[in-house]
């Protein structure tokens, strides 16, 4: 028998319909064991139990298992969600704040768990994401850097994280990419020779990275990549040759004339 066949709540004891509450219910085909019961330890017998009584969400938001309480709050009189926005699990406030007015998302800005700030990152308006420009974690900066305006992308162009300017260079205006010319990462420069003007590419002609040089060396006018010819990499090489050869396809001056044959 594996762990999903048996009927075990969240403190691992066998569970009984004869000593539950709710054996009534039962009866009434509105819940079932080992599908949709509220002492359950898995979650998805749980959510399943609120969706067919959700009015009984109410009287669960304190339940001591965190998973009766996180789902509970997807159900639940939404007068009684702002208190769970303090509770110590991070799945309950999320189901918490996620169903209340955005307001109410200002207060897990600072949320000790990455995953509600991640979250909130992407459900807040650009002026109330001003904060979360300095997060200490990456990736909700990374979802900041994919939502914001000009504006505010302009305080992330030195990032210490290189996918965070990978995120800037492809989405800050084209004016502002020379300034990321230089940056330390490959992956960053790559994403700004992509975006710069052709007759900016020069300055990146002798970019560490064979990637840049082939970007350049594909876009920059013909007249300023004879130097590159002689390029360490063979594909910047064969991009430079394609460009410089003179087309082998010859002019036709005047249509062929066709023989007819009686």
């Amino acid at each position: 028998m594996t762990d999903i066949d048996e009927a075990v709540d969240w403190r691992g004891n066998a569970i009984s319909c004869d000593a539950c509450g709710y054996a009534g219910l039962a009866a009434a085909g509105r819940c079932r064991l080992k599908h949709a019961c509220v002492n359950d330890r898995y979650a998805r017998r749980i959510d399943r139990f609120f969706t067919w009584n959700p009015t009984l969400a109410d009287t669960h938001v304190r339940h001591p298992h965190f998973e009766v309480r996180a789902i509970a709050a997807k159900y639940a009189d939404i007068f009684l969600l702002p208190p769970m926005l303090d509770d110590p699990e991070e799945a309950v406030r999320w189901n918490a704040v996620r169903r209340l007015p955005r307001r109410y998302a200002l207060r897990l800005r600072d949320d000790p768990h990455r995953e509600v700030r991640i979250r909130i990152a992407a459900l807040l308006d650009e002026a109330d994401l001003i904060p979360m420009v300095r997060d200490p974690d990456y990736y909700v900066r990374l979802m900041v850097a994919r939502r914001v305006g000009p504006g505010l992308l302009a305080r992330m162009i030195e990032d210490k994280e290189p996918e965070v300017r990978r995120m800037v260079a492809a989405r800050a205006p084209v004016e502002w990419l020379i300034r990321m010319a230089a940056d330390a990462d490959a992956d960053v420069r790559y994403e700004v020779s992509k975006r710069l003007p052709g007759d900016l590419l020069a300055r990146l002609k002798r970019d560490p990275d064979w990637r840049v040089r082939f970007e350049v060396a594909s876009r920059l006018p013909v007249a300023q990549i004879a130097d590159l010819a002689r390029d360490e990499d063979i594909l910047v090489r064969e991009m430079v040759a394609s460009r410089l050869s003179p087309s082998t396809t010859p002019l036709m001056l005047e249509p062929p004339i066709l023989e007819v044959v009686s």
